[in-house]
């Protein structure tokens, strides 16, 4: 089966165009090797891409006629993906929110309006003196 098919079928990405695009920029490895979409996929092959700015490493140990549920998936791959991948994105999301909280960007259009008013009340104050 070629790779492009292979992480649809597993669910790593949502379309073969995703995968295509993913090989077109030299993303995806197959035992160490840069993987064109149509490379051919064998059980024990090592796949090595990025995403979600996580590398992650899957072992193939089969190979899916079709695209699979999400339950199924672990029939056909092993993921050996280290566990400080994982936690480094835990960081990550971490280290953003500390710098912005949710809901604190732009003003929403209740906030302009209050804004606006604000300024007008100063306005018409500063006329009046």
């Amino acid at each position: 089966m070629r790779i492009d098919k292979y992480l649809w079928c597993v669910r790593y990405y949502k379309t073969r165009n995703m995968v295509t695009e993913a090989c077109k920029k030299n993303h995806i490895t197959v035992n160490g090797q840069v993987a064109k979409a149509s490379k051919e996929v064998f059980p024990t092959d090592k796949i090595t891409f990025r995403k979600d700015q996580i590398t992650q490493i899957i072992t193939v140990l089969d190979i899916p006629e079709n695209r699979v549920g999400a339950k199924l998936v672990d029939m056909y791959r092993r993921n050996d993906t280290p566990a400080e991948a994982f936690q480094h994105l835990e960081l990550l999301k971490l280290s953003k929110e500390h710098y912005r909280k949710n809901g604190t960007g732009r003003p929403t259009k209740k906030d302009r309006r209050d804004i606006d008013e604000f300024g007008n009340e100063i306005i018409t104050d500063d006329e009046e003196d």
